[in-house]
């Protein structure tokens, strides 16, 4: 790659480079942009999406975040935990789609899910999955690390936003109003022996182009601090939950694809994820441009996937793409992409 036609190094982008590229529309630096993204995922990563799928198994929550349809005071969705015994056949029900990564998620409730239920959750969820990660509240060091020999190999943590003002504005109450302890905690997770750390912001809740750029410098220290580790990014655009009034920016489609294939170029051997939150339409458009991980077939509600509900509104989020994981693999493989269930082996955490 080459300087294109506005004198930026596409090669070698710097974060001022980042937001010389956010602060101008120049349509012809965004074509060249994807087109480089595009070459270079291919260069890195060939034509392989890796598919994978949530597994809610509580909803309960301590937080009071405005924008999450989990948040503690919420009238509208029934608060339910999984047994141990749930949550087996929930692992069994999802294992049965195709389905061999699985992301467990909880509610923000140390209360309601104790690390030991996480980790006695993933450990069930192993005896299913070659490959179990987590989205859960923010943990102590020796917390990931009992989760790490439990066999976790990854960990999901948004900051969802870098804005201090505006987080403090949006997180009304709860252990999450603590920005620093939230913050600090991909630190945590790395120190702790886990493998994979995935990474993000939850695209809405303030100025966009501030957002990103905080997140690409957040983990390029991180990828420096900690070498061993390999560093994920997925950008979720936010889904306005019924009870929520407060004011968002919205970010479109053209923007979304000048952050993917700055993302590309600025982390080339990162894993991009794109999630349900999006359409088919725009998943199956954004897919040559960065992402190397496809969530599909998801629910977002505790125990979706034995009740099979298609319909529903009690979960974290709306799914906007409720195709099936064989609907999913399917288009992929029309466009050409190679979709990958599986591409590791278990190996015992210590």
């Amino acid at each position: 790659m080459n300087k294109c036609l506005s004198g930026i190094d596409l090669a070698h982008l710097t974060i001022d480079d980042v937001r010389r590229i956010f602060s101008h529309d120049d349509r012809g630096l965004l074509e060249e942009m994807a087109h480089a993204a595009r070459e270079l995922t291919r260069r890195q990563f060939g034509r392989a999406i890796s598919l994978y799928a949530p597994l809610y198994i509580a909803n309960y929550c301590e937080n009071e975040c405005v924008y999450c349809g989990f948040h503690a005071s919420s009238k509208i969705i029934p608060r339910s935990k999984l047994t141990m015994d749930e949550i087996d056949r929930e692992c069994a029900a999802l294992a049965a789609t195709g389905i061999r990564s699985c992301l467990i998620l909880t509610g923000e409730s140390r209360f309601h899910s104790s690390p030991q239920c996480i980790r006695d959750a993933c450990v069930i969820a192993g005896r299913y999955f070659p490959y179990v990660a987590i989205e859960v509240y923010p943990l102590e060091e020796d917390e990931y690390r009992d989760l790490y020999r439990a066999g976790v190999d990854g960990v999901t943590l948004y900051q969802e936003t870098y804005d201090r003002a505006r987080y403090d504005e949006l997180h009304l109450a709860g252990p999450k109003k603590v920005y620093d302890y939230r913050v600090e905690a991909p630190d945590r997770v790395a120190r702790s022996g886990v493998r994979h750390i995935s990474m993000g912001v939850l695209l809405g809740l303030t100025d966009w182009r501030q957002d990103i750029i905080a997140l690409f410098q957040h983990v390029r220290h991180l990828e420096r601090t900690y070498p061993g580790v390999e560093f994920g990014l997925a950008f979720p655009r936010l889904r306005r939950v019924a009870d929520d009034e407060h004011r968002y920016i919205e970010v479109t489609d053209k923007e979304m694809l000048k952050i993917m294939c700055a993302a590309r170029l600025f982390f080339p051997r990162a894993g991009i994820s794109m999630s349900t939150r999006e359409t088919p339409a725009f998943r199956d458009r954004i897919i040559e441009f960065g992402v190397t991980k496809m969530s599909a077939g998801s629910s977002t509600r505790v125990g979706g996937y034995v009740e099979g509900a298609s319909d529903y509104d009690d979960g974290q989020f709306q799914v906007f793409d409720p195709r099936t994981f064989d609907e999913v693999k399917a288009m992929l493989i029309a466009k050409d992409f190679d979709p990958v269930v599986t591409d590791w082996r278990n190996i015992v955490n210590s």
